[in-house]
């Protein structure tokens, strides 16, 4: 039996994971992560009691410890408030200023919940790091990679987030839940009598309980919201908005316009502090640039590859070329989709499957017009979508 730190968020599928190692003979010791900024109830971030639902709440520790308390195994809280301000909370402040929609889950995973863990847990001894994220990991029988598969439960399955991981990570961390089903892990708990059985799901974004992203973000960059020009896909003035970090890419809601037909949020110029908008339609794109891209299943990527691409977390992925693209940067990267996508949007993931298997991802940069509209159109910056 194995000596394995849980990270413990206070949740059922944390807490849960920390009774099946128990149950299965391990020496499990629990840890929560103390990662909860001040300013998250600071200006423009009064507490509205959402805040002790958040996975990184003020209720976390007092969940987990009884948890771990119920188990009778060893708790410890884990102090990375200065780690999740620096590399979670103020990337996620820098790219919605430069007209970015960054995802923060991928960047707390690849900066905060792994590496950092996995460096406290060998001070303490263990040879592994659990969690209760839904996926699954395997060690390739012919390359010896460890890979990282989608979970039994398709609908819960958190591969996407965790494309940034390492193989020295991966092969010292492990995932309990995912075989199991949502129902069955919530079943389980009610099993092992932990108090967190009917806990609801945790927030999407901890740190802005009350999804006020641009609200936040202006709270902790003074100054960042400058109004500025709405034009359309040809350059002609519609509007003033109050910031572009009050928008994303596909946005519809919130742009002060009267129009006879239903206006999204095609791209943002932070260069001319312009928010570019058109139709539906003008949202198709068939190619993107990423950066920062991490081989998973992957050695390397040296020619055209085919596979899957998701560009959201919450989307079936869609055939698609992946291919190098050295002259934009050495761990850039061009995917062609089959089919045009809808709003892809700089700054989040795409992350591409060979089945149930990730094989890595990277950072969407820009996005060019779908081949339906590109002889139509005249030429764009990169990263802006034109009909």
């Amino acid at each position: 039996m194995a000596r394995i730190v849980v990270a413990m968020s206070g949740g059922v599928d944390s807490s849960v994971t920390a009774a099946l190692l128990k149950h299965q003979g391990h020496d499990v010791i629990g840890v929560t992560l103390n990662v909860w900024p001040d300013e998250a109830t600071g200006p423009g971030q009064p507490d509205d009691g959402t805040r002790s639902k958040a996975c990184c709440g003020i209720s976390a520790v007092d969940d987990a410890r009884r948890v771990a308390d119920a188990l009778d195994i060893p708790y410890y809280v884990l102090n990375f408030r200065d780690l999740f301000r620096e590399y979670v909370i103020a990337d996620f402040v820098r790219e919605y200023t430069r007209g970015r929609t960054p995802n923060p889950c991928v960047r707390c995973n690849q900066h905060v919940k792994f590496r950092p863990v996995l460096q406290r847990a060998a001070a303490l001894g263990a040879e592994y790091v659990a969690t209760g994220h839904y996926v699954r990991r395997d060690q390739d029988p012919l390359t010896g990679r460890f890979r990282l598969r989608k979970a039994k439960d398709r609908s819960k399955d958190q591969s996407y987030v965790l494309f940034p991981m390492q193989q020295e990570e991966l092969a010292r961390t492990l995932f309990p839940l995912g075989d199991y089903a949502k129902a069955e892990t919530r079943r389980l708990a009610e099993t092992f009598g932990l108090s967190v059985a009917g806990k609801p799901e945790s927030m999407e974004i901890c740190f802005v309980p009350d999804n006020k992203y641009g609200r936040y973000v202006a709270a902790q960059a003074p100054g960042a919201a400058q109004p500025g020009p709405i034009l359309d896909s040809q350059g002609r003035y519609l509007g003033e908005h109050p910031g572009i970090l009050h928008f994303t890419v596909g946005q519809r809601k919130g742009l002060g316009l009267t129009s006879a037909e239903p206006l999204f949020v095609l791209a943002i110029e932070p260069e001319r502090n312009a928010v570019i908008v058109g139709s539906d339609g003008d949202l198709l794109c068939h190619d993107l640039l990423a950066d920062g891209l991490n081989l998973v299943a992957l050695p390397e990527l040296t020619e055209p590859l085919r596979c899957l691409a998701r560009i959201r977390y919450r989307m079936q992925e869609a055939p698609a070329t992946l291919e190098p693209a050295p002259e934009h940067g050495l761990d850039a990267v061009r995917v062609r989709f089959d089919d045009p996508q809808r709003a892809i949007t700089p700054g989040q993931a795409v992350v591409f499957y060979d089945g149930d298997v990730v094989l890595g991802g990277a950072t969407i940069a820009s996005t060019q017009p779908s081949e339906v509209s590109r002889d139509m159109a005249p030429p764009v910056a990169a990263g802006r979508t034109r009909p």
